[in-house]
């Protein structure tokens, strides 16, 4: 079950990824956008490579 949760939260970062700018765009206001653009990719590529790390060592045991 925990790592059916983990691979939606994979998905979840990836997506951020890829759709940082329209996602910014949709929900943040204008001031500074590439600076925002730029944190939600690192925040998307984080949170995907961390839960990928746990998902390893959960499969791996």
């Amino acid at each position: 079950m925990i790592e059916i949760i983990l691979l939606i939260i994979i998905a979840v970062g990836v997506k951020m990824i890829y759709d940082a700018r329209s996602i910014v765009e949709k929900y943040f206001s204008n001031s500074d956008e590439n600076k925002q653009i730029r944190l939600l990719k690192g925040v998307g590529f984080l949170v995907s490579i961390v839960c990928a790390i746990i998902l390893y060592f959960l499969i791996r045991r």
